[in-house]
């Protein structure tokens, strides 16, 4: 009889790549509105002041954007990586305490607090015809968004490692 401890995990599937997608997507989608008001403000360009409803309007477009971007990103994934062995040999290491201790997956969540900013102002162009929404921004003020963006990136790698290190989880296994 075969134990589970020495199975191999299986790769990611939709449902993990769409929740986790969505997750992260809809926590950098309101801090990257924040940002983006913010940045507009300070460099004194373009126009960001969507009210609480139109917000709400362009979130729901937004998350079928997440979606069809966490299915796009599976596929890119698995052609890059077929059997996902690389976020396999991650998820091992970590399961014998050799990951990241506090700031997990840091770069990722620098990247990706940077990548959503951009997503977002580009959702809210996008949807503002549509919707009748007054939005305009610069190259500037989305960069400068996504750069105070990187602020909220850190702190939910920061949340994530306590998470593991309240739960134990990543410690190396007697």
């Amino acid at each position: 009889m075969e134990s589970k401890t020495n199975k191999a995990p299986k790769p990611p599937g939709a449902g993990i790549w769409v929740s986790v997608t969505l997750l992260w997507g809809t926590v950098f989608y309101w801090t990257s509105i924040f940002m983006l008001q913010l940045a507009s403000l300070r460099l004194g360009q373009g126009y960001f002041h969507p009210s609480k409803s139109e917000q709400l309007s362009v979130y729901g477009i937004q998350v079928v954007v997440l979606i069809v971007f966490a299915f796009v990103a599976m596929v890119v994934k698995g052609t890059l990586d077929p059997g996902s062995t690389k976020q396999v040999q991650r998820w091992q290491n970590i399961s014998e305490g050799k990951g990241e201790k506090i700031f997990v997956s840091f770069a990722g969540s620098l990247a990706t607090s940077f990548f959503f900013t951009a997503l977002t102002a580009l959702t809210f162009l996008g949807s503002s015809e549509f919707l009748g929404l007054m939005v305009d921004f610069t190259i500037p003020v989305v960069l400068l968004a996504a750069l105070f963006n990187l602020a909220a990136g850190i702190v939910a790698s920061l949340i994530v490692g306590l998470i593991f290190l309240i739960t134990k989880m990543g410690r190396k296994r007697s």
